[in-house]
C-alpha cells in the first residue's frame, strides 16, 4: 500500500454551494470552514504529515472587494481564535504565497500564528493565501540569477515556499472542475490526482477516508513501467 505523507486540497465550490443554498456566496465560505477542521481532524487520525491547502489564490483578488473582505475577516477570527488550540493539539501552520498585499494587521497575525506554532511536530499545515505557482517559480529563478547560482531541479526547489517539505502525494480538488488553476505545479509533477464532483461544503469525513483508501491502493510508476 502506498504511504501517504503529503496531500494537497483544492477547496472548490465554497460560492457556488453557498449561492444555492443560502442566497450568499460569503454563507459559503463560513461553510467550508467548518469542513476545514473536520479535514484536519481525519488527517491527523490517519497520521499524514502534512498538508497544503489552496486557500486564496494570486487570481483570486478579481473577486468582488467585499467578498475578499470577508475572507480576509474569517481567516483573521479563526487565527485570533484557533492559534492556542493549534498550538494545543502540536500543529505547525506555515503560510505559502506572497503577504506584501495583505494588511499590515493580517500580516501581524498570520506570522504571529506561524511563530507560535513553529515549534509544533504535529501535522505541518500550509496555507496557501496570495499564492501563484507560476510566481513561485519565477521567484526562485530570479534568486538563483542574482546569487549567481546554477539553475537547476534541486537549486529552483531550495527558493520554492515548499522548501524542505516533500511533493504532495496526492492532490484533491472538489466542485467538479478539472484543473490546477496555478496551485503547486511544479510540485504536483508525478503527484495522483482526484477530482471530486462536491461542492466543498460538501465534502466529508467520508469523502476524504474513500480517496485515501483509492490512493493506498494505486499502482505508481514514477515513469517507469
Amino acid at each position: 500500500m502506498n504511504p501517504i505523507k503529503h496531500v494537497a486540497i483544492i477547496m472548490d465550490g465554497n460560492g457556488r454551494w453557498g449561492i444555492k443554498y443560502k442566497g450568499s456566496r460569503n454563507l459559503g465560505h463560513r461553510a467550508g470552514l467548518k469542513i476545514i477542521e473536520e479535514i484536519i481532524e481525519e488527517t491527523i487520525k490517519q497520521k499524514i504529515n502534512y498538508l497544503t491547502l489552496y486557500t486564496f489564490s494570486t487570481e483570486n483578488w478579481k473577486r468582488p472587494k467585499k467578498e475578499i473582505l470577508f475572507l480576509f475577516d474569517l481567516l483573521k477570527n479563526f487565527l485570533l481564535k484557533e492559534t492556542k488550540n493549534l498550538i494545543d493539539r502540536n500543529i505547525k501552520l506555515k503560510i505559502i504565497g506572497d503577504k506584501k498585499k495583505f494588511t499590515s494587521e493580517l500580516q501581524k497575525i498570520l506570522k504571529s500564528s506561524e511563530i507560535k506554532t513553529y515549534k509544533n511536530k504535529g501535522l505541518h499545515i500550509n496555507l496557501a493565501l496570495n499564492y501563484g505557482s507560476k510566481q513561485e517559480i519565477i521567484n526562485s529563478i530570479k534568486i538563483l540569477n542574482k546569487n549567481k547560482k546554477k539553475i537547476t531541479e534541486k537549486n529552483i526547489e531550495k527558493n520554492l515556499y515548499t522548501k524542505d517539505i516533500p511533493n504532495p502525494d496526492l492532490l484533491i480538488r472538489t466542485g467538479n472542475t478539472m484543473r490546477l488553476s496555478n496551485f503547486l505545479l511544479w510540485q504536483l509533477a508525478y503527484t495522483e490526482i482526484f477530482f471530486e464532483k462536491k461542492l466543498w461544503p460538501e465534502f466529508n469525513k467520508m469523502d476524504y477516508i474513500k480517496i485515501l483508501k483509492k490512493f493506498k491502493l494505486k499502482k505508481r510508476n514514477f515513469g517507469a513501467i
